[in-house]
């Protein structure tokens, strides 16, 4: 085919006044354009990568096998390329007449069309003159900023919303032919990047060829065909960006290009888009055949441009989608050669190994219908990406999501994340970045299937154990209650049944962090928000398996959230900065909501709804309650909590192991207790016993009183009498008294040291202000009386002699229970004696009502002395 010289009569252009020189015909080549119809071109293309499958050994590392792989043969320049056709070399005169043309125009202005369209022509003209001319030369390099200010110039005067004139065109082939002698008029500095964005948004906002030829028809003007002109306007504008790339070994041009096309490839107006994408279309084909890359590669941002050509290839647009199909498939013929050059020779195997990956994905697929699947397109590309690339098509798919005009490109995005996640596994990088992005962008799909596959993006991640703290973290930072969205993700998370377990240990132990750490001024918020995350997900219950397995753990840790909540406002939590900048929080809400909420789904789920309804029925939650219900309903559940709680026992402040200490022994009256390792439940006890905190001694004390009942534990306990009678000494009266209680089961059991020991601090305990004390003390005592063997009689006799008067005075108590004991005592020790005292001793009555019997008391122990 030939083009008519410019300013000719072709496509039914009107005749017009002879103008400049015309240009020398040059080839045609047919660029599609969106209004084309090139239906075929796709899969005449695309058809070429079936060679793949007739000989797959042709996925090799050789430059020459690539090419191979992608089915593309390389073309000379002058096949794909319209060069200028020169008969000879212009004379000194003509040179010099065309720079003396150029200069006026710099020095004045240019009026009518013919003037511009000159200076245009005589610059192309002169550019001819470059490879030998060093007058031209110098006279170009030297006037850039003038020509890019003066195109500069003539593109803002054009009109934004029609084409009446060949000015767009000669602008572009001028700055093509400027470009094949390696000038650059759109690159290297900040006024040459603005005049290439101000020539692309005046050929892609263009109004669509049909809003063209309709506006001709109202409004008819100039001498050209308003189609055939968009045609040639567009094809030329092609031709400059294929220009850029025929020599770009370091793919700077083309990541220049790209930076240019970018916001046109995802444009919400149709033929916009068309245009942008046909473009890109021809400049990946060009850089395709003429690929002669050099280290090091200026393209960073391969990752980014896949993702938005595999989303084109979904694009509702059929002529989006073809064109696109067609981009994609010489991006994959790029990248493989970009591969092979970038890749480190230590990563030779890695390579060979994408490439065979490649090989197969291909040859499952039937080529011709390859690119209109993204998903399918992810698979093949993800093999080559790095992680930082990886990370660009993820971020880029997730932008496309707010386009709402067009549902099915969600769809695709949909596809495209969970295919590549999927396939890349554990090779991404700023997964926090993704996760923030992929949070703010839920409020807007509004697919349920687009939805579930966003949310299934995350549980791929989360289920990674590279990445599953990275998400847990990033999920933990939003405000709590989460939103709607943020709750269907917790409850809706859609992993295998074996990263169950792991994912809800990871956020569990987030909480149990929180307890661990050193007490602080104000609750840690991520204790907060790690409550309610275990609350969304009971709810959703899709962790069902692992909230069964990991039961008695989920359960002490919010138990022990309660007992730190109880009494606490949001304003006691330390919340992170600006995190409610947006929203305003509830007054109602509290930490104990969180954490009461989330125990009682916990236990609904369990199926523990007894336990459920008697702590409902009790209205109270505390641990006490729960720990009755369990020991009540459940033993062998009441068992597993024991045995877990263990290494909770020295974990996190006085507070976090009260908790824990509290619930562990009131767990030891469970009938399973006597099978717990002594080291676990004696030891620990004992410890507790020297505790300076006189709760734990408390607690130790319970405890043992629990374990007494087992005959096979008494042994050991009887190791630990000499540490319980010390505690006799104690100023708490419930440690006393339980000491006494316990002391009272093993009296029997004591040898002759500790049993004196005891005797004479019990002694002391005799007249104690407070009246349990100083009952049961006398009771003990009488025990110890009893318990004494025949051969040991001497050894307390002096003792027991001490005790008499003041267990007689005792005896007229005003406390009717202490005054009884009293008596009940004196029995025993008469007994011990082998004294029969009289039954003045035993008179309720008091001795100043009767004068007579406390003197035969009196004289009776007068005698005995």
């Amino acid at each position: 085919k030939e083009q008519a010289p410019r300013g000719g009569s072709r496509c039914g252009a009107r005749s017009q006044d002879p103008g400049p020189p015309m240009r020398p015909y040059q080839e045609e080549v047919v660029i599609p354009c969106a209004s084309d119809n090139d239906s075929g071109s796709v899969d005449l293309q695309l058809s070429n990568l079936e060679n793949i499958k007739k000989d797959p050994s042709s996925l090799e590392l050789t430059d020459s096998d690539i090419s191979d792989i992608a089915g593309l043969s390389r073309e000379s320049l002058t096949e794909s390329f319209r060069h200028l056709t020169q008969k000879g070399p212009l004379s000194e005169a003509v040179v010099e007449r065309l720079i003396q043309s150029i200069q006026e125009v710099f020095d004045g202005e240019l009026q009518s069309e013919l003037e511009k369209l000159t200076f245009l022509r005589s610059l192309s003209s002169l550019s001819r003159t470059l490879p030998y001319d060093e007058t031209t030369e110098s006279f170009i390099h030297s006037h850039i900023a003038d020509i890019v200010r003066i195109l500069n110039m003539l593109v803002e005067e054009e009109p934004v919303h029609s084409l009446f004139s060949s000015m767009h065109q000669e602008v572009f082939v001028t700055i093509t032919d400027l470009s094949y002698q390696d000038v650059h008029l759109l690159f290297g500095s900040e006024d040459r990047a603005d005049l290439f964005s101000l020539i692309t948004k005046s050929i892609i906002t263009l109004p669509s060829v049909t809003a063209l030829i309709q506006l001709q028809e109202i409004m008819p003007s100039g001498t050209y065909n308003t189609e055939c002109l968009y045609r040639q306007t567009f094809q030329a504008f092609s031709e400059m960006l294929q220009s850029f790339v025929v020599k770009d070994p370091h793919l700077e041009n083309l990541d220049t290009i790209f930076k240019q096309m970018d916001p046109w490839l995802q444009s919400t107006k149709d033929h916009e888009r068309a245009r942008a994408t046909a473009s890109m279309a021809q400049v990946l084909k060009c850089l395709s055949r003429h690929l002669s890359l050099k280290l090091p590669l200026r393209f960073q941002k391969l990752g980014h441009l896949v993702a938005l050509m595999a989303l084109l290839c979904g694009d509702p647009v059929k002529d989006v989608a073809e064109e696109a199909a067609e981009g994609t498939h010489y991006l994959l013929h790029i990248t493989l050669r970009l591969k092979c050059i970038s890749y480190d020779k230590k990563n030779h195997p890695s390579l060979r190994r994408a490439m065979k990956k490649c090989r197969e994905l291909l040859e499952l697929y039937n080529i011709k219908r390859f690119y209109s699947c993204p998903f399918k397109i992810a698979q093949v590309f993800e093999v080559f990406l790095n992680s930082n690339e990886l990370c660009q098509f993820v971020m880029t798919t997730l932008d496309s999501l707010e386009n709402l005009k067009h549902p099915c490109t969600q769809q695709s995005a949909g596809e495209l994340l969970v295919t590549l996640v999927k396939n890349a596994e554990s090779r991404f990088e700023k997964v926090p970045e993704i996760m923030g992005v992929i949070c703010a962008r839920l409020s807007i799909i509004s697919q349920p299937r687009v939805r579930q596959q966003i949310i299934n993006t995350v549980s791929l991640f989360i289920s990674r154990p590279k990445y599953t703290d990275i998400v847990i973290s990033h999920l933990l930072c939003h405000p709590v209650p989460y939103d709607r969205h943020l709750a269907e993700l917790w409850r809706t998370l859609e992993v295998e049944l074996s990263s169950t377990t792991w994912i809800l240990w990871r956020l569990l132990r987030k909480l149990q962090k929180c307890h661990n750490a050193p007490t602080q001024e104000k609750m840690a918020y991520v204790a907060v928000a790690a409550t309610d995350a275990l609350y969304e997900v009971f709810v959703g219950n899709r962790l069902q398996a692992a909230t069964f397995r990991l039961f008695p753990q989920l359960l002490m840790t919010l138990l022990i959230q309660i007992h730190h909540s109880v009494g606490l406002t949001m304003s006691d939590v330390a919340i992170p900065s600006g995190l409610y900048a947006e929203q305003e929080m509830s007054s109602e809400v509290t930490p104990l909501c969180f954490a009461m909420q989330a125990t009682k789904t916990l236990l609904l789920r369990t199926l523990c709804w007894q336990e459920f309804n008697i702590m409902e029925k009790n209205k109270g939650w505390k641990s006490a309650i729960f720990r009755d219900a369990l020991l009540e309903r459940n033993h062998l559940l009441a068992h597993k909590v024991m045995y877990l709680l263990v290494p909770l026992l020295n974990r996190g402040n006085d507070k976090h192991k009260l908790t824990s200490a509290g619930f562990f022994v009131e767990l030891l009256q469970s009938p399973v207790a006597r099978r717990l390792p002594s080291i676990y439940s004696l030891v620990r006890l004992k410890d507790w016993l020297h505790h300076g905190n006189s709760v734990f001694k408390f607690l130790a004390l319970r405890g043992l009183r629990y374990l007494i009942k087992h005959q096979e534990m008494r042994e050991g306990i009887k190791s630990l009498l000499p540490c319980i009678v010390d505690l006799l000494r104690e100023t708490d009266e419930k440690i006393v008294l339980l000491a006494i209680q316990i002391l009272l089961q093993l009296v029997e059991t004591m040898d002759f040291t500790t049993l004196t020991a005891m005797m004479k601090t019990l002694f002391s305990l005799f007249g104690d202000v407070r009246p349990d004390v100083h009952r049961f003390s006398m009771t003990l005592f009488g025990a110890s009386v009893k318990s004494v063997k025949y051969t040991d009689k001497k050894g307390v006799e002096n003792q027991v002699l001490d005790s008499l008067v003041p267990l007689l005075l005792y005896s007229q108590d005003e406390n009717d229970a202490v005054a009884e004991e009293s008596r009940q005592v004196l029995r025993i020790c008469a007994q011990f004696l082998k004294w029969k005292l009289p039954q003045e001793v035993y008179c309720k009555d008091p001795w100043y009502i009767s004068p007579s019997e406390a003197g035969a008391v009196c004289t009776f122990f007068v005698c005995e002395q």
